[in-house]
C-alpha cells in the first residue's frame, strides 16, 4: 500500500530548495499530490504532499531529506496523512469559490481580524492569502500609500447579499474596501473598462464648472447634487441646468479643460490597461468636447457623451437627443461589448452617480467608485479610499505586473 506523506519545509529563502527534495523524492518514484509555496520577507515555506508508491520504501526518503535540509540550514516536518481524510479533500473539489480584496492605505491586524471573523462565520475557508500590492514603507505617514491583501476562499454563500451588507458595514467602519467576486475564468478575461466621466475619471462636474462661468453656479450644483443622489430624473436635471447655461461663451470650454483635475491613479490605470491591450471607453452624461479632450490626454478607445450646442459662438442652452442617461450608458456598454465580440461578464464598469447604476448593474465586473451612498448600496463592488488604479487588483493583478 502507498503511503502519503506531507512534507513542510521553512527556513531562510534560498535557490535550489525546491529542486533539492524533488530530486530525493524523484529516486522513489514519487507521485507529487499537491504543492504550495510562499516567501514573507526572505523566509521560505514550502509544503509538498507526495505518495510514495508501495513498492518504495518511505525511510530513506524521510533520512535523505532530514539530512540534505540539514545541509542547507531548513527546518523540515513530516505528517503521514490518511487514506480516508486524504480523500475527503479530494471531495471538496468542486466547491464554489471566492476572491475577497481587502484595500486600504495601511493594512492592519485589525482589519484582516474583523474581516476573516465575518468569512469564516459564513462558513468560507480561506485556501490561500496573498499580497497584491508592492512592499510597505515604514513611512506610516504617505498619503498616497497604497495596500492590498487577496484572500482565496472556498465554500457556499447562503445569503450573498448579507455577506456583502456586513462587508459594507465593516469596510465603513474601518475606512477600508472590501469586495467579494465569483473565482472564476472572466476575472482575469475583461476585455473593456468602461468609466463615468465626471466625478470618476475626473475629480470635477463638467457641467458646474461651465455653471461657475456662466455666473449661475450655486443653482447647478444644486440640481446636480440632487440629481446624483438619484433624487430627481436625470434627464429632467440635465435639461434645467442645459437652460441655465444659454449664452455662455464658447471660449471658455478650452480653460475649463485644461484645468480638469484628473483623478488619483486614472492615468497609471489607463496606461496599464492600453500596455495590456485592453479597450477602454467613457460614457458620459457629461458633454463630447470635454470626453475627446480627455481621450486625447489619456488614450481612450472611446467616448460617447451629450454634445453641446454652440451657435454663433454662444451656448444655446437646448439639448440634443439622445441624451446619454443611465439606460443610455447600458445600451452603449452592450453595444461596445457585441462590437469588440465579448460577453458582458469581460465588462468593467465604473462610476459614481445613480444614472451609472445600469450600466454597472449589466457589467462583470461593476464598480462604484467614491460614489454616493445610494450608488454604493445597490453596487456589487465599490472603492472610496484609494484611487482608480486600485481597481486593477479587483481585476488580479499585482503591483509587478503595473504599468508605472
Amino acid at each position: 500500500m502507498s503511503e502519503l506523506i506531507l512534507i513542510s519545509l521553512s527556513g531562510h529563502d534560498r535557490p535550489a530548495v525546491t529542486s533539492a527534495v524533488t530530486r530525493i523524492l524523484a529516486e522513489s518514484n514519487a507521485n507529487v499530490l499537491d504543492i504550495g509555496q510562499a516567501v514573507i520577507h526572505d523566509t521560505l515555506s514550502l509544503g509538498i504532499l507526495v505518495e510514495i508508491p508501495e513498492y518504495s520504501d518511505s525511510s530513506p526518503v524521510v533520512k535523505n531529506i532530514l539530512y540534505r535540509m540539514h545541509e542547507i540550514g531548513m527546518q523540515v516536518r513530516f505528517q503521514p496523512i490518511s487514506e480516508e481524510s486524504y480523500n475527503d479533500w479530494v471531495k471538496q473539489q468542486g466547491k464554489p469559490r471566492h476572491i475577497v480584496t481587502l484595500l486600504a492605505r495601511q493594512i492592519t491586524a485589525q482589519q484582516i481580524e474583523a474581516l476573516t471573523s465575518i468569512v469564516s462565520a459564513k462558513g468560507l475557508n480561506i485556501d490561500n492569502i496573498s499580497r497584491l500590492s508592492g512592499r510597505v514603507p515604514l513611512d506610516h505617514n504617505d498619503p498616497s500609500s497604497i495596500a492590498c491583501v487577496e484572500f482565496s476562499a472556498r465554500g457556499k454563500v447562503e445569503n450573498v447579499s448579507g455577506l456583502r451588507a456586513e462587508l459594507a458595514d465593516l469596510a465603513t467602519k474601518l475606512d477600508v474596501d472590501i469586495a467579494f467576486q465569483k473565482d472564476n475564468m472572466y476575472r482575469r478575461t475583461r476585455r473593456l473598462v468602461c468609466f463615468d466621466m465626471d466625478s470618476t475619471l475626473i475629480e470635477a462636474e463638467v457641467i458646474d464648472e461651465l455653471a461657475k462661468a456662466a455666473g449661475v453656479g450655486d443653482e447647478v450644483v444644486a440640481i446636480t447634487e440632487s440629481a446624483m443622489r438619484g433624487e430627481i430624473d436625470f434627464r429632467e436635471s440635465f435639461g434645467r441646468r442645459m437652460a441655465l447655461l444659454k449664452g455662455l461663451d464658447e471660449s471658455v470650454l478650452k480653460d475649463i479643460a485644461a484645468s480638469l483635475p484628473v483623478t488619483e491613479g486614472a492615468e497609471k490605470l489607463i496606461t496599464t490597461l492600453n500596455s495590456l491591450g485592453y479597450k477602454t471607453a467613457i460614457l458620459s452624461g457629461g458633454f463630447n468636447y470635454f470626453g475627446r479632450y480627455l481621450q486625447q490626454k489619456l488614450g481612450i478607445d472611446y467616448v460617447y457623451a451629450n454634445e453641446l450646442e454652440i451657435v454663433d459662438g454662444k451656448v444655446t442652452g437646448n439639448v440634443i437627443e439622445p441624451v446619454v442617461d443611465g439606460q443610455r450608458k447600458a445600451q452603449l456598454l452592450r453595444q461596445l461589448a457585441e462590437q469588440e465580440k465579448i460577453s458582458l461578464e469581460q465588462v468593467v464598469a465604473v462610476g459614481d452617480g445613480a444614472n451609472d447604476l445600469p450600466m454597472l448593474s449589466i457589467a462583470g465586473l461593476g464598480i462604484a467608485f467614491r460614489a454616493k451612498p445610494l450608488v454604493k448600496a445597490e453596487a456589487k463592488q465599490s472603492i472610496s479610499t484609494l484611487g482608480l488604479d486600485a481597481i486593477l487588483y479587483l481585476m488580479g493583478f499585482r503591483d509587478r505586473e503595473i504599468s508605472r
